[in-house]
């Protein structure tokens, strides 16, 4: 068999299959052990309380960087954080080109500036309609509507066969910015030919269509008009199209507009180098808040998901130098709540409503709508393109499910259901899961990256339950005790409940300890370390049933 004949065209994503966010897909082709490959986007997910210090979550590359000789592009399809936030830190482990639309580099860009030390990166420009050539990869850009700028699908052709990713899309006749999905297009790709689509799940349990933008700008116009105090809405930063519909809402209103907060700072600022804000009023800087009437402003601010260091959550602990909130004002949550965001933008709200401000949010009117395709959109889709092979993708397991029993009904007709570090083979042949590759998260933390272990969150995390107990131990020369043991507890309970200090108590277990070891015994030092150490554990679960890290340091004088 020669080896144009073990030619295979491989998928292999190693995020945001199974959850939602830190995408990471790859592509490969060509025989097993000697393909080409190209990354289709690079993103985060952002970490929960059960990983206290780190910054953010990435996809585990171990794969792809042994492949490094083989890779060719990196191509994002849009600038979210779950799709191109991973690429300061990951590019640098890969050093390939990287394509991208203008609003995505300009972001890029304007991030890499804000972080001391981030990389470089070359990065080629593509519009909708462009062809990239790399290797034995031809990737066309279409366009697609989403809940910010230049979103892309990619047509992905090779001599196996035409892919299409469609990253995040949706179908709406009434953006506020970009033009509308390009159905035509995908429709003469579909004529062409296509061996899989590879798309969006999100709104998979999702009946119908999603609202269109228009929408929700006259929405928001008449809740703005009917305001009496000042109006303070909460967007997700990304979203040009919003950020425009609110700013239009405001002025037809006969309101002005005060932007709080720096990353929807950057982005209004990428966004108007690129015209995408033309025609509206200039924003007003926090100075000017004090001389606008309360019944003519408009606070366009971050902190949608709680975010405590957000403008939202300033306001609502009045923290803020120059701008407030009071009694009779309105905030308005232009957002969707991100799963595991509950607690923290339920305690903004609450801290809100103590101030006697009215909350609005997606549940009481029409001031949101989601950038993902509804269940009628995904019909419409496989119209399209009618693809042989439907692989569901972004999404958690249900949404991913859900998607799959669609494309069956639609008359697909395979339907593969791979999971992260699944590698599906498209062609030739059936669609079928042929291995699984090294897949997983690593941690940033600070300034470096790794895993748990590696980056201390799993010892931090046993910390955070039981705190630390350090036990110093100094021995003279003839293997007696110099005085008493240091011992210091950090995130142990003060006393017993009885009012003896705790540190007292495993203080004296740690001297009952040392005298109960043979004076001839104690040369051996890291038997004396772990008798030490289990004896302060013990006293402390004895006394308060949980046994703290502990640390002992035992020294010859």
């Amino acid at each position: 068999m020669t080896k144009r004949d073990k030619n295979e065209l491989v998928f292999v994503p190693l995020g945001g299959v199974g959850e939602i966010g830190m995408n990471f897909a790859l592509y490969g082709f060509g025989p097993a052990g000697d393909r080409e490959w190209i990354v289709v986007d690079c993103g985060v997910t952002f970490p929960g309380p059960e990983l206290p210090g780190a910054d953010l979550v990435l996809p585990d590359t171990r794969f792809i960087e042994n492949e490094r000789p083989k890779l060719k592009a990196i191509i994002v399809t849009h600038a979210h954080e779950d799709h191109y936030g991973a690429l300061l830190d990951l590019w640098p482990k890969l050093r390939v080109p990287v394509w991208a639309t203008p609003f995505t580099a300009g972001l890029l860009e304007a991030k890499r500036q804000s972080e001391r030390g981030a990389p470089d990166i070359p990065v080629s420009i593509y519009r909708a309609g462009d062809r990239i050539s790399v290797g034995s990869f031809e990737i066309e850009a279409i366009a697609v509507t989403h809940s910010i700028p230049e979103p892309m699908s990619l047509v992905i052709r090779t001599p196996s066969g035409t892919v299409i990713h469609t990253g995040d899309w949706k179908i709406d006749d009434a953006p506020a910015i970009g033009p509308k999905t390009d159905g035509e297009r995908f429709q003469a790709v579909g004529d062409e030919g296509v061996l899989a689509l590879i798309c969006d799940s999100t709104n998979a349990m999702r009946d119908g269509e999603s609202p269109s933008e228009q929408a929700v700008n006259a929405s928001l116009k008449t809740l703005i008009e009917q305001a009496e105090g000042r109006v303070a809405i909460t967007t997700f930063s990304s979203n040009v199209g919003r950020i425009r519909s609110i700013a239009e809402a405001a002025r037809d209103a006969g309101r002005q507009v005060l932007v709080l907060g720096r990353s929807l700072k950057r982005v209004i600022e990428v966004a108007t180098e690129l015209g995408y804000l033309d025609g509206l009023p200039e924003f007003l800087e926090e100075e000017d808040f004090g001389y606008i009437p309360r019944e003519n402003v408009v606070i366009l601010c971050t902190g949608s998901q709680g975010e405590s260091r957000a403008a939202l959550a300033k306001l609502s602990r009045d923290e803020m130098r120059h701008v407030s909130l009071s009694r009779g004002d309105t905030v308005i949550y232009s957002s969707r709540v991100i799963p595991g965001n509950e607690k923290p933008i339920l305690e903004t709200k609450n801290a809100l409503i103590e101030m006697g401000v009215r909350i609005i949010e997606d549940d009481d009117a029409l001031v949101h709508v989601s950038g993902h395709p509804r269940r009628s959109e995904l019909k419409q889709m496989y119209k399209w393109v009618r693809p042989r092979i439907s692989v569901p993708v972004h999404g958690e397991a249900a949404h991913l499910v859900a998607h799959a029993s669609l494309a069956s009904i639609a008359g697909v007709p395979e339907v593969a259901q791979p999971r992260n570090g699944d590698m599906l083979r498209l062609a030739p042949g059936a669609a079928e899961i042929i291995d699984q590759v090294p897949f997983g998260r690593v941690y940033k933390d600070g300034k470096l990256i790794g895993d748990d272990e590696q980056v201390g969150i799993r010892d931090r995390r046993k910390l955070s339950f039981t705190g630390h107990v350090a036990v110093n131990v100094v021995l003279d020369s003839k293997l007696n005790p110099i005085g008493e043991p240091d011992l210091v507890a950090v995130g142990v309970p003060e006393s017993d409940g009885r009012g003896e200090f705790l540190e007292d108590l495993m203080l004296d277990a740690a001297i009952g300890a040392i005298d109960g070891i043979p004076r001839s015994r104690r040369k051996d030092l890291e038997l004396v370390r772990e008798a030490v150490r289990r004896a302060v554990r013990a006293a402390a679960r004895d006394i308060w049933g949980k046994k703290p890290v502990t640390t002992v340091f035992v020294t010859r004088g």
